[in-house]
């Protein structure tokens, strides 16, 4: 009987009747049901949160990172509906959970996938797939989704089918969208990890299957393990060079020139968003639960990355001091505050704990981010600044936190007294004012 389920949902993937529920309507959630609506699937993405359903219905994109034509696609499909509800799963073919795993207090925070797993195995039909895509550790997906998808008497394997398929979706990236970048699929069983291949087919250009979900986890986690280490190393690069008067972003062009064994990060006022700071957490706490030994080198990588902010703020401060502005008197302006360029995203961001940083030492902080119209985090409450000429002029020092794209930086640089340039968005430019991290 499995085999003839299998058989039929594989049909319905082929065809694309197969009808698709995403739990979950933030970037990685609403990016995948549009993108399946316009591949031709009949999709229903359920979020908790009625404004926001609202607005997608409206057609309004609210939502930081998505492509608005992405959205707006799915939409003009007419394939593309949304919901508070859960009651869609019943009838779906394929469930997606997209659900934010935060971290608190330093302990993976699996609440919202647990709770999408009560409410989708309470409504689950035989014959559907289910796919897990939130970031998690290993073991999440067999350990805690599938108990809960089978409370209902439903059994893994043979009436419903189970994968793990991390998202990789990089907001603001032009290059790389959900359809160019690769897969990665790992299923409870062969059949799951061939029906969950089938449907990231479809939407996706190219689709690796692995032996099994762990192995597909620990993929992700290492992903971005691997970059908070090497962002660390460079970060760590900055302060030692600072310290002996060496340019950082020289060296690293330097270094890049050679083709092989080298690969450029570049360092700034620490990592941000919803990836780079927390993924590796589940590694590092992990491996303190089953194996007793503490991951080392991720817990020193986040000490590393977790000082840059005070390192930023106090390069800061002494670059006002070495021009005679006491703190009480200081006025910086900050250019950009989400976690990085050409996104509205606030989450982790290192620009806002630098920004918070410099108020706790008395400085006069104002911004200005075209994404960010209001700033309330961190003990902020800040309108953002008009970026005119005299605003400019007028602060003691304009910081270059996040570089926008938009940003005149020529103008600023020309208008500015002094600019610190977090990012060497300037360039190296051999100017007076221009003090670089």
């Amino acid at each position: 009987m499995s085999t003839n389920l299998a058989s039929s949902l594989r049909r319905a993937l082929d065809d694309r009747s197969a009808r698709l529920c995403v739990i979950g309507q933030g970037y990685v959630g609403l990016t995948l049901a549009a993108a399946a609506a316009v591949d031709g699937f009949p999709v229903i993405g359920v979020d908790l949160d009625e404004a926001r359903v609202a607005a997608l219905t409206e057609g309004r994109q609210v939502v930081p990172g998505v492509d608005e034509t992405l959205f707006a696609g799915g939409l003009d499909s007419g394939r593309l509906r949304f919901s508070t509800a859960f009651d869609s799963v019943s009838a779906s073919d394929v469930v997606v959970i997209c659900v934010p795993t935060p971290v608190t207090e330093h302990r993976p925070d699996l609440s919202m996938v647990e709770s999408a797993g009560r409410e989708v195995g309470a409504r689950l039909r035989r014959g559907t797939l289910v796919v897990l895509e939130s970031t998690t550790y290993p073991g999440t997906t067999e350990q805690v989704l599938q108990p809960l998808l089978e409370r209902s008497g439903r059994k893994v394997g043979r009436d419903v089918w189970l994968a793990f398929s991390p998202e990789r979706i990089d907001p603001g990236n032009l290059k790389y969208g959900l359809r160019t970048t690769p897969r990665v699929v790992g299923g409870m069983d062969q059949t799951s990890t061939e029906l969950a291949a089938a449907f990231y087919r479809r939407i996706v250009d190219d689709v690796n299957t692995v032996s099994d979900c762990r192995t597909a986890e620990m993929a992700k986690l290492l992903e971005n393990t691997f970059r908070m280490v090497n962002i660390a190393l460079v970060n760590e690069l900055a302060v030692l060079c600072g310290e002996q008067g060496i340019d950082t972003w020289e060296v690293i062009a330097a270094a890049a020139t050679k083709p092989f064994g080298f690969m450029p990060f570049q360092p700034g006022p620490g990592v941000g968003g919803h990836c780079i700071p927390l993924d590796p957490t589940y590694l590092a706490w992990q491996s303190r639960r089953d194996t007793g030994r503490p991951f080392r080198l991720v817990e020193l990588a986040q000490d590393i990355n977790a000082e840059m902010p005070g390192y930023v703020t106090r390069r800061i401060v002494d670059a006002l001091g070495q021009r005679g502005v006491s703190l009480r008197d200081a006025r910086v302006l900050a250019l950009g505050v989400t976690y990085k360029p050409d996104v509205g995203d606030l989450r982790e961001s290192a620009a806002v704990e630098t920004l918070a940083q410099l108020a706790r030492r008395g400085v006069r902080v104002s911004y200005h981010d075209p994404f960010v119209p209001r700033l309330r985090s961190h003990g902020l409450s800040l309108r953002r600044t008009p970026l005119t000429t005299a605003n400019i002029a007028a602060a003691d020092a304009v910081a270059v936190l996040t570089p926008h794209s938009s940003y005149d930086l020529d103008k600023v640089l020309h208008h500015a007294q002094m600019v610190f340039d977090a990012r060497n968005a300037l360039g190296v430019r051999a100017v007076d004012k221009v003090v670089t991290l």
